[in-house]
């Protein structure tokens, strides 16, 4: 069962992807948070769709045990329960999401980037200086692919409220 830390990190997440607020995930509200984010942003929308869809699937395969094609806050708790044994899964969607966020390709995610991801998610002007110098492990401006992966598995599958990776979508309460 998923902790009470793993349950508000992943609410936060949840909520901000139900669009259209119906206690659902759907391919659409994927495709309602893509758009936001294509809109915030000008580089390769493509890619970001697809890497979006990529996700949603892998949401809907992992978590949709009824073929409903709709996935609840307590399938995708179920779905985090076995994180911990998928890590390759997870690493690879932070790969992914990497190169998403990463938008003029250069192998780095800087404080503007992820300032846009944050904003797509959460619809709203969120502050992020705070959480972005604690994702900048070595303290060089930016997040690297590596430093990424780790946060998205701290975020995704970990269990600590003080590993930065924890606050990935923003401070936790």
């Amino acid at each position: 069962m998923a902790s009470d830390l793993q349950q508000r990190k992943i609410s936060v997440v949840f909520a901000a992807m139900d669009a259209d607020d119906d206690g659902f995930l759907e391919r659409a509200d994927f495709e309602a948070l893509t758009d936001r984010w294509v809109r915030l942003r000008a580089a390769d929308p493509e890619r970001l769709r697809e890497t979006m869809m990529r996700w949603w699937e892998v949401l809907r395969e992992s978590s949709d045990h009824n073929g409903d094609e709709k996935v609840t806050l307590a399938e995708v708790l179920t779905a985090v329960d076995r994180l911990g044994t998928m890590l390759d899964l997870v690493v690879a969607t932070a790969e992914s999401m990497f190169e998403a966020v990463d938008e003029d390709g250069d192998g780095r995610i800087t404080a503007t980037e992820y300032d846009r991801m944050i904003r797509a998610w959460t619809g709203a002007d969120t502050p992020t200086d705070g959480v972005f110098g604690r994702l900048d492990l070595d303290g060089d401006g930016a997040i690297s692919k590596s430093e990424f992966a780790q946060h998205w598995v701290e975020f995704w599958a970990g269990d600590d409220p003080d590993a930065p990776g924890s606050s990935v979508f923003g401070p936790v309460g």
